[in-house]
């Protein structure tokens, strides 16, 4: 199907970013396509603009593809994302080579690149509603302003494994390996793996071990401490969390879209320049 209409997420502390969204809207608008513009922290004004957007792109580096992510997966729209940040793992183009590759994408010469995702269910306290959260990158549960442990109780599809007691505790995605997950000493999964990885932020004389879990794992964390904590989903929501919540997080049936132009096997030849940061 012919891509009509995009969208344009940028970053809004970027200076270039909002330029440059400007920029590729005034040549898609030229080649025919209806664009929007919006700013990537605005994700209600977003979402109210989606309707029949066959692409959106993403200007800034992962944080904004992220943020773009949750305006996108509601209607499983791709994502393209132009990078003007610094690894950019999840980013496709650079920004000075859109306009050159862009033409390609709009007329089917791209893949889809289909990345697992992870629900993951917030039960704040037994007298409250649970919030649920899609997650592209990963669920932290990791003490608050109080320089503290936390002891986290984490089970697997109903064992109970063992109490972390540390800065906190990482759920990642395959995409979310090669992040927070892995400055904590988690392994790289590859990107469209559909395990997810279970590991302790700074363990202290409790299990140490980063996991690598199966798509049919459930994994339960149960939160005990006596100062505030928080929870972080994909870096950009953080909500306080409070001795007694319970945080269940497994594989979703939604996935992460990136519409993609350049060879599959890449990952591989750019994962040791993006981690050096070239």
């Amino acid at each position: 199907m012919a891509i009509k209409k995009i969208g344009i997420l940028y970053h809004p502390l970027i200076e270039a970013a909002p330029i440059r969204a400007r920029e590729l809207e005034g040549f898609l608008t030229a080649r025919g396509l209806s664009v929007w513009l919006c700013s990537a922290w605005e994700g209600e004004q977003a979402k109210a603009q989606v309707k029949g957007t066959g692409l959106i792109l993403s200007i800034g580096g992962d944080g904004t593809i992220l943020r773009a992510a949750q305006v996108a997966f509601p209607e499983q729209i791709p994502i393209t994302g132009i990078n003007l940040g610094r690894l950019g793992f999840m980013t496709e183009l650079n920004a000075d080579e859109a306009e050159d590759k862009l033409p390609a994408l709009l007329e089917g010469g791209g893949w889809v690149d289909e990345r697992a995702m992870l629900e993951a269910e917030f039960q704040p306290g037994k007298s409250e509603p649970p919030s649920t959260f899609y997650v592209l990158n990963d669920v932290v549960v990791a003490r608050g302003g109080v320089a503290r442990v936390v002891y986290v109780e984490a089970s697997i599809d109903g064992e109970v494994l063992t109490t972390y007691k540390g800065d906190g505790v990482i759920v990642a995605t395959a995409t979310g390996s090669t992040g927070y997950s892995l400055a904590a000493g988690g392994p790289i999964l590859h990107p469209r793996a559909k395990e997810f990885l279970l590991l302790p932020v700074v363990p202290h004389l409790s299990l140490a071990y980063p996991m690598v879990l199966p798509a049919t794992a459930v994994v339960r964390l149960r939160l005990a401490t006596t100062h505030q904590a928080t929870l972080g989903i994909d870096g950009h929501i953080n909500l306080p969390l409070t001795s007694g919540a319970v945080i269940t997080v497994k594989h979703s049936s939604r996935v992460g879209r990136f519409l993609r132009i350049r060879p599959e096997a890449s990952f591989y030849t750019s994962l040791e320049q993006k981690l050096k940061g070239r």
